[in-house]
């Protein structure tokens, strides 16, 4: 019995092992070694459990995240690619050519300045704006309202919408230019700096610093007619256009000259 009780004194002087080192899984491990190495120790000190409990805790939150990470997210993307399915570029190729093609150019490259380019756009973006051109069952308008494309976008399934996205995604930009010389100074100022006095954030915070965007975030500008980003900046400040908030806000603190100069900056952007 007694050398049964030093055992088990033995046992419990024991240091617990880093839970590090006991998992199997080297992606846990690593998550571990650069942010949570002290977690139970830190637990420890400010007395909210103890040493061994806190070591426990940290182990089986591990275990939960290397399951979770396996096996739900793994499950989740599966269903969303199987319920999804990868978009059709010939189908999409086939309504750009007869429906979209005429204000937008059969390759996405617009040949007015009152159109927008939508070549080389991230497909989740224009995804999104047709839906917006689309009202909603129960609402009274869409959130993005605008007659024509709604007539237009009233003819597209939501497949059709990927389809003919992911299409104009996959075209190569014929990139607009910059203009006005006069402007160019103002315009990068507020793109890169954005103006601290009036609370305007610099533009290249969310479109990057060549206004390359972010895929399902936030669009790409880089190219873009000076004249159809003027117009989508008053459009959000005048409430015409009202399917982003943050943009709203952002536009009514810009004079007409502000906004003048960050687009034509931005069409001159690569």
């Amino acid at each position: 019995m007694k050398g049964g009780h030093a055992a088990a004194d033995r046992l419990q002087r024991r240091r617990p092992r880093d839970p590090e080192v006991e998992d199997d899984n080297p992606e846990p491990a690593v998550r571990a070694r650069s942010t949570s190495r002290r977690s139970p120790a830190v637990l420890y000190n400010f007395g909210f459990v103890s040493r061994r409990t806190g070591f426990a805790m940290l182990r089986s939150v591990s275990i939960v995240a290397s399951i979770l990470t396996a096996f739900g997210l793994a499950v989740s993307s599966a269903t969303l690619a199987q319920s999804a399915g990868k978009p059709d570029l010939k189908k999409g190729a086939d309504i750009a050519s007869q429906v979209c093609a005429g204000c937008h150019g059969a390759d996405g490259n617009s040949p007015t300045p009152a159109n927008p380019k939508l070549a080389g756009q991230h497909a989740e973006y224009l995804a999104k704006q047709l839906a917006n051109f689309k009202a909603k069952p129960g609402a009274k308008e869409p959130e993005r309202n605008n007659a024509i494309m709604g007539a237009f976008a009233a003819q597209l399934s939501a497949d059709d919408m990927r389809n003919v996205a992911a299409f104009y995604a996959s075209q190569p930009l014929t990139p607009a230019a910059a203009r006005d010389k006069s402007l160019v100074e103002l315009g990068r100022n507020i793109y890169r700096g954005g103006i601290a006095a009036k609370g305007v954030p610099a533009c290249a915070g969310c479109h990057g610093p060549s206004g390359a965007g972010l895929p399902a975030q936030y669009p790409r500008l880089q190219g873009q007619y000076a004249e159809y980003t003027e117009s989508q900046l008053t459009g959000f400040r005048q409430g015409t256009r009202a399917n982003n908030a943050s943009m709203t806000a952002i536009s009514a603190r810009l004079s007409d000259v502000e906004i003048k100069a960050v687009s034509d900056y931005i069409a001159g952007l690569r």
